[in-house]
């Protein structure tokens, strides 16, 4: 099915170019002419039309290379131009712009292949793998198929072809690619550029009204590509749908966008509470309060948690990017391993990094091999985790300086989607269908990329998501009913075991729900700081105005809280160290949005 929707989308894409091209490229072509100096070029360009003139066509063709340089299909469309006005051949124009483009791409394949093997070289193949889902979909022949079309998609091309020389595709094979696809566009573009400024020249008020007919027809090319192609197939439909689902349902908006309202609320709590640096004095334990980029593992040995309550975890330094990597790696494997046997345990593990955001590059390694891969493709500072069993909850604590006791203020219920094989549809189309899979399509669909074709047995439960993170697909519920004191005072317990923390949400696993509400066999995954959240807000259930009030409140919490340490004589951050967290927070929560 995928297949036949994939060459209705193709064949649609092929009919809707051939249509709107010629128009676009006329009102390209009449707003060009307009002001073309073209006798200037005339003298340089008269013999150009072919490459007979060997010394003249050369010129012309390093032109038109330095040109796209700038922008590939406006110096085709110059071309074309030039070939409307006759100043140049239509063949040897189409030559030009072919080996412009080629040489052009060549660049972009040799810097993703000179990146070798640097961090950006193997972060490249590791993202590529891991979309990927396995090695069969990096075959050659998909891979063929990728480079060609890329050429006719806008803005794929220079990821695909740094892409292509990060994992090393043979250069003769890649050229080969690239001339097939080029012979194609190259001559289109030319061709209908040219066919557009006779157009132009003909029919006066196409000129006259070029800048708003380009304007209409991108419109129009933007509705054929995003609405008009994908609606035509089932599976395209759905992706429209969950599209619409992320702008209608609030959880899913970016965290600027979620925001955004709060920002003045925020302004005032630091002019009311003496400044914006307060704030990061909630958490004195914790670098910045937990602003963004502590240490997982760093806070964990300062919570000092009891033997019944901690997960077996090992902390792994970064590797030297200067040394050899490979006797590292080896001696970080060795290191994992007596880890294992020290602790008795086995896989699976959880391997995750020591500073990240919104469970970036979380990942469960489910056996030795998968283990091996994991570690040897991360340079940061890596942990290895015990997997712990049970129902996974978010616990949202506070206490104000000078009180006797902490608060538990939110409890939330984090639920894994589960697809459920029925025998017929393959596991993109049970995605899809998925209530909760439908909104986080595109980050499922992603994570499971290399068994989207396969069609689970009738009855079959296929996980999802695995990992207890809301960017990552999990479900987030209201467990709020949930609470009784006896899990407020071990909560309580466990926090005033870390004489730093004031502030923050625990995730930990529990046996089941009963469990929780006894306070017993809780055990904690990690903790987090300041910029974490009151999470049961995500719940469905609540609107988005709810979870403005909770987050004001978070906010209001913090700020007193720092203000009382700041009163108690601690230290206010530097500003140089708060702007090096910040970048930090940013790159972080761009691979969480990757993730």
């Amino acid at each position: 099915m995928r297949r036949r929707g994939a060459a209705v989308v193709g064949a649609s894409g092929v009919i809707a170019f051939a249509a709107l091209a010629p128009a676009a490229f006329a009102w390209l072509g009449g707003a060009a002419a307009e002001s073309a100096d073209a006798p200037a070029l005339e003298g340089l360009l008269a013999r150009a039309g072919t490459p007979d003139d060997a010394p003249t066509w050369a010129a012309f063709a390093a032109l038109v290379f330095a040109a796209s340089m700038v922008s590939e299909d406006l110096a085709c469309i110059g071309v074309g131009v030039l070939v409307g006005r006759g100043s140049v051949g239509l063949v040897g124009g189409s030559l030009a712009c072919a080996g412009a483009l080629v040489a052009g791409d060549l660049l972009l394949y040799a810097a993703g292949r000179g990146l070798g093997r640097s961090r950006i070289g193997r972060a490249i193949r590791r993202r590529a793998r891991r979309a990927a889902g396995d090695a069969r979909a990096l075959r050659p022949t998909r891979l063929d198929v990728a480079i060609v079309a890329s050429r006719f998609v806008p803005g794929a091309r220079l990821p695909t072809y740094v892409t292509a020389g990060a994992l090393r595709v043979p250069v003769a094979r890649f050229t080969a690619l690239l001339a097939l696809a080029v012979a194609v566009w190259a001559p289109a573009v030319v061709g209908f550029s040219a066919a557009g400024w006779l157009a132009a020249g003909s029919l006066p008020v196409l000129r006259e009204r070029a800048a708003a007919a380009l304007v209409a027809v991108v419109l129009a090319a933007l509705a054929i590509e995003r609405v008009a192609l994908p609606a035509l197939t089932r599976g395209g439909r759905r992706r429209l749908a969950s599209r619409w689902q992320r702008v209608r349902r609030w959880e899913f908006w970016p965290i600027p966008v979620v925001y955004a309202p709060l920002a003045p609320y925020i302004a005032w709590l630091a002019l009311r509470h003496g400044g914006l640096r307060q704030v990061l004095l909630a958490n004195p334990g914790i670098p910045l309060g937990g602003l963004a980029g502590e240490s997982k593992r760093a806070i964990l040995d300062a919570l000092d948690l009891p033997d019944d309550a901690r997960l077996a975890t090992l902390a792994l330094p970064a590797l030297d990017a200067r040394a050899p990597l490979a006797p590292q790696r080896a001696a970080r494997r060795a290191r994992v391993q007596a880890f294992l046997e020290r602790e008795g345990l086995a896989l699976p593990v959880v391997v995750k990094p020591d500073a990240g955001e919104r469970g970036a590059d979380v990942a469960i390694a489910r056996d030795a091999a998968a283990l091996a891969r994991e570690l040897d493709a991360r340079l940061d500072a890596t942990l290895v985790q015990e997997r712990a069993t049970g129902d996974e909850y978010g616990l949202y604590y506070a206490r104000l300086p000078g009180e006797p006791r902490g608060r538990l203020l939110s409890i939330t219920a984090k639920r894994m989607p589960v697809a459920t094989g029925d025998g017929e549809r393959t596991l993109e189309e049970l995605i899809l269908a998925h209530e909760r899979g439908l909104p986080m399509a595109r980050v499922l669909l992603a994570a499971h990329a290399g068994a989207l074709d396969r069609v689970p047995a009738a009855g079959e439960r296929v996980p999802l998501v695995e990992i207890g993170t809301h960017s990552r697909g999990c479900e987030f519920l209201d467990a709020s009913s949930l609470w009784t004191p006896e899990l407020e005072t071990r909560v309580d317990a466990l926090s005033r075991r870390f004489p730093g923390f004031f502030l923050g949400r625990y995730d930990v696993r529990v046996p089941d729900a009963e469990a929780l509400r006894r306070g017993e066999g809780l055990r904690v995954v990690e903790l987090n700081g300041l910029t974490t959240e009151p999470t049961h807000m995500y719940d469905p259930r609540h609107s988005y105005a709810f979870a403005l009030r909770e987050l004001a409140a978070h906010w209001r919490r913090a700020f007193a809280i720092g203000r009382a340490q700041r009163v108690a004589g601690a230290p206010l951050p530097a500003w140089r160290e708060i702007a090096r967290a910040l970048a930090r927070y940013r790159r972080l929560g761009a691979r969480a949005e990757d993730g």
